[in-house]
């Protein structure tokens, strides 16, 4: 038997004003599609902002439904409009933001694990790699400069 041993990296920023400037756009597009989540089960609203390549902003929000498995969360909304409208483009950076209307979300919130195999998908389809910065409600921003550092292990075509 061997071990072996994944080091994943990311950057921290303590606030949205750290960020650069268009990527404090971005998130707070994302903080405010957010608002318009459809969560009225969880309590639980996340928003997802991407920038593509050609320029263009997709938005997306998580929207439940009562039979649980047929909700879908703001990530995939945002790729798959994105996937739907220009499918050309690549999707060069993502914002995510989550935020409880219960409790307050000062943790930064990652993609959940169905979200992290839809962002391979598309990372591996345009053979480049997506920024993505997720933040909860309120604190620190995480930036990861690809999918791999949360998805070490991504399943993909080759493996069909």
């Amino acid at each position: 038997m061997k071990e072996i041993t994944i080091t994943t990296q990311f950057s921290v920023f303590d606030s949205i004003q750290e960020l650069p400037n268009d990527i404090q756009n971005l998130m707070l597009q994302a903080i405010a599609v957010r608002k318009k989540a459809y969560a009225p089960y969880s309590k639980f609203r996340v928003g997802a902002a991407l920038l593509l390549d050609n320029g263009k902003i997709v938005l997306g929000s998580n929207q439940e439904n009562a039979a649980y498995p047929s909700g879908l969360c703001a990530e995939r909304v945002a790729i798959f409009q994105a996937g739907s409208i220009y499918p050309e483009a690549k999707i060069l950076i993502m914002a995510i933001t989550a935020a409880s209307d219960t409790n307050p979300t000062k943790a930064p919130i990652p993609p959940c694990g169905s979200c992290r195999q839809s962002i391979a998908e598309y990372e591996i389809k345009q053979d480049t790699p997506i920024e993505i910065y997720f933040m909860g409600e309120i604190g620190a921003i995480y930036k990861s400069e690809s999918l791999k550092n949360l998805l070490p292990f991504m399943f993909d075509k080759n493996f069909l």
